[in-house]
Order: C-alpha cells, then structure tokens, then sequence
C-alpha cells in the first residue's frame, strides 16, 4: 500500500486505540493487582480477542451482522452482561494491606488469559468497527490479503503498545493504592465504569 496511506491508518489507529475502553481498563486493573509481567497473559487474551475480530471482519462476518440486526443483539447482550459481570465483580472485590494479589492464590496464567479474552470479545461492534475503517486504506488495485495483513499487524503492534503503557501506568497507580481505602474507592471506579461500559452496548445500536 502507498506509504501515505499507511501512515494515515497509523495516526487514525493510534487515536482511536489509545481511547481509554474496557480492553485498556482490564489491562491497567490487571497491572494493579498481579503486576505488570502477569498483565502479561491478559494482554495476549485482549490481542487474541482483537485479532480475530479483525479476521472474522476481513472473512465478511461484520457485514452478516449488520445486515442481521438478531444475531447481533445476541452478542452485543451477552456482550453487555458479561461487563456487568466484571463490573459487580470490581466492585465488591476484597481489599488487602498490599494492592498485589499473595502468590499463592494469584489466578493461574489460563485464568488471566480467559478474562481477558471474554472482555475483548464481548464488544462485537469493533468486528463492524473494522468492516468499516479497513476498506478507507484498501487499493483494490494492490492485492488485498498483502494490504490486509499490513493492516492486521500494525494495529496489533499498536495496540499492544497502548497494553504496555496502560499496564506500567497501573504499575505506578499501585504504589499510590496500597492503603485500603484507596483500594476499595478504586475498585468501585472501576466497578462503575465497566458498568458504564457494558450499559452503553446495552443501549447502543449497529
């Protein structure tokens, strides 16, 4: 693809990514509580999750579910309950003298990985999301799966840029959240944000 074009994609996706969402709030949440090396498994979850969003866009599933309003309720419902669930799951979450989970009973590598999976996939509007911007940078006179794959991998690489720099500004807020007031003011922000977040796909439209 012309370099141009690439670069406006960059600018566009850099933006757009860095916006704070669910996927940045999991990954900072994350950080806080196990560090940022096992924020780690959350963030491979959170790409997966991106990545074959991308791909089910590219492979025509975005226009299926624009042009299905019931199947995409389906997702975008389940999608929404599954915030909700994160969110009362913050919120009423047990607080400790230390922001760091005890090493003994921290959530396993698969544990931190699933979450975060459930989290990047319950928002099926990014699918359509996709279908919407990849066609504004495509040639239909280059080939395509070329221009796609360029595509694909740099809002992967940019977006887990964002992960780091989310997961290392938690690593910071730690420090500040020790005492256990803090902590529990923090994890009904967050609680009430996710809420926020899983009530806007509830009441949003394709």
């Amino acid at each position: 693809m012309a370099l141009h074009t690439w670069w406006l994609y960059v600018t566009a996706v850099f933006l757009i990514a860095g916006t704070p969402g669910p996927n940045m709030l999991h990954v900072m949440v994350q950080s806080i509580h196990h560090g940022p090396r096992r924020a780690l498994f959350s963030m491979a979850g959170l790409m997966s999750a991106v990545l074959l969003c991308l791909l089910a866009s590219a492979m025509g599933l975005g226009a299926l579910l624009k042009a299905s309003p019931r199947v995409f309720d389906v997702l975008r419902y389940a999608g929404a309950a599954y915030l909700l669930w994160l969110g009362i799951k913050a919120w009423r979450a047990p607080v400790s003298a230390g922001t760091e989970a005890d090493p003994h009973t921290r959530p396993r590598a698969g544990a931190l990985y699933a979450a975060a999976l459930g989290t990047g996939l319950s928002n099926p509007k990014l699918i359509i999301f996709a279908a919407a911007l990849f066609p504004q940078f495509l040639d239909v006179g280059r080939p395509f799966w070329t221009q796609l794959g360029i595509l694909v991998v740099s809002f992967a690489v940019i977006e887990g840029g964002w992960y780091v720099t989310y997961a290392l500004g938690g690593r910071s807020l730690a420090r500040w959240l020790a005492p256990a007031h803090r902590q529990r003011r923090f994890n009904r922000a967050t609680g009430a944000m996710f809420i926020g977040f899983g009530g806007a796909l509830l009441a949003s439209r394709v």
